[in-house]
């Protein structure tokens, strides 16, 4: 019998990871989503890794995701005299609107938004926190600060103002561009970088309803701390969420990421929507064929933790071992998932049903799966919901996941435990039955003499009507 994977990997592709073998060799290897980083490349070169992904999909037989992830208004100094400067502790700098070359004693900061925000004490953290801040006088176009801890500063390095809502739109001219070309190329998600407020999120859903793909999905990457304050709004306005630990372990506290992480992943599960972790997971695998045993743990806590995805960055855009890095990831998560006591906590953390059918189904169809030890939960769905009500449940058995929209398909293939399969339209329950039947069994879940438990909706085609449970036993005959 057929065995897989709940958690999903997502690989992000890169200059080590462009070719059509290598993306079909990531795929093989374990990858179920294939992340487009829009901060890096151009339009074309996009195009041309999403083409090669539809290809590989073509061959396998198998709905691949592509998730296109927008750059975001990243914060930047601008240019130094001679590429650098030292700062020392103790020193005076300062940051300002001028386009003059910066100095020991200065930088170009072309961010007016920046200024704005601040207030007298405020801490700015530079290069990834490399460099700290702290500002004591400041204006409309300028900040003095003291250096409370120097070092090397180059062009262009990042700029973070921790604790600050900054007054600025989650996409640039540049993301706007992206976008549309993102969902007209065919992406089944677009992540919105340094989400800050649910009104963020509301600005990204309001572009891509405006385009001619309104069912994209839209994911919100968590990496401020602003965002934490307004996690509930988030959540509820987004159809997944990234936990981004790179910028978010930059303007928090270290000690205090993981917990974020835990209450993020908490947070998202007992609402039913898809979360991902992301950032350094297997860092190491840039440059080395194994990771080391502490990113292995840090892998694993995020399956424990529930997560849906596991999220690999440069390690397959730009590393030396990137079929090497989805290899070990697939062996991590499917080591942990069949741990005696990730059954235990994956039981002890879910979350009550909601007072509604679809959710009452979906929980009563976990239960029965598991008294009757079926094969496979099946659920049949027209916009994805069935499906992420069944996942939610995190039930014991795969979920074969049916759908006649290849969109839809794809966009699940994100989704815990969802085993998703493009199918024929049905029009009536025992055309439902035969089909889920059949597919359980080509699939490779079911066979002769196992039991499957069916969720539907009925009306067939109606987005969000989960209302039906059948229990299906799989006979000889196909009945």
């Amino acid at each position: 019998m057929r065995r897989m994977r709940n958690a999903k990997i997502i690989a992000t592709l890169g200059p080590a990871s462009t070719s059509p073998d290598m993306i079909e060799k990531l795929f093989m290897a374990g990858a179920d989503v294939f992340r487009l980083n829009f901060s890096h490349g151009t339009h074309a070169e996009h195009q041309a890794r999403y083409d090669s992904i539809r290809a590989v999909e073509a061959k396998v037989q198998r709905p691949i995701s592509v998730l296109a992830d927008l750059q975001g208004p990243k914060l930047r100094v601008g240019n130094f005299a001679g590429g650098a400067v030292m700062l020392d502790d103790g020193a005076s700098f300062r940051l300002d609107l001028s386009d003059k070359m910066g100095t020991a004693t200065r930088a170009p900061l072309p961010h007016p938004e920046v200024f704005a925000a601040l207030s007298e004490g405020t801490e700015l953290l530079l290069d990834d926190g490399k460099i700290r801040l702290l500002v004591e006088r400041h204006g409309a176009d300028f900040a003095e600060t003291r250096v409370l801890v120097g070092g090397e500063l180059s062009s262009h390095k990042g700029v973070n103002v921790p604790g600050a809502v900054l007054p600025i739109s989650p996409l640039t001219p540049k993301d706007i561009a992206d976008l549309a070309f993102a969902v007209e190329m065919g992406a089944d998600w677009i992540a919105l970088s340094f989400v800050q407020r649910s009104s963020d999120v509301a600005e990204a859903r309001s572009r891509i309803q405006a385009t001619g793909r309104p069912g994209v999905r839209l994911l919100s990457k968590l990496e401020k701390p602003a965002a934490i304050d307004h996690l509930d709004d988030i959540i509820d306005l987004s159809d997944a969420v990234m936990v981004a630990r790179g910028d978010l372990g930059v303007e928090c506290p270290p000690e205090t990421v993981p917990i974020l992480q835990k209450r993020i992943v908490a947070a998202c599960r007992k609402v039913g929507k898809p979360v991902v972790v992301a950032t350094q997971m297997l860092d190491s695998m840039v440059h080395l064929p194994a990771p080391t045993r502490a990113e292995a743990s840090d892998v694993a806590t995020a399956v424990y933790d529930g997560a849906d995805a596991v999220m690999l960055s440069a390690e397959t855009a730009a590393g030396r071992y990137p079929v090497g890095a989805v290899t070990i990831m697939d062996r991590i998560i499917q080591q942990v998932e069949r741990d005696e006591h990730y059954h235990v906590i994956t039981a002890a953390s879910r979350s009550q049903p909601e007072n509604t059918t679809r959710d009452a189904i979906s929980a009563a169809a976990r239960q029965v799966a598991h008294t009757l030890k079926a094969a496979a939960v099946v659920t049949y769905t027209s916009s994805g919901s069935t499906t992420l009500r069944a996942a939610r449940e995190r039930p014991e058995q795969p979920i074969v996941s049916l759908t006649a929209d290849i969109d839809v398909a794809r966009q699940l293939a994100l989704v815990w435990g969802a085993h998703t399969v493009q199918t024929d339209e049905v029009h009536n329950f025992s055309e439902m039955v035969s089909k889920a039947i059949l597919m359980a069994q080509r699939e490779g879940f079911a066979a002769i003499g196992d039991r499957i438990v069916i969720t539907a909706g009925v009306p067939f085609g109606c987005s969000g009507t989960t209302n039906i449970l059948r229990v299906a036993e799989i006979s000889e005959d196909g009945e």
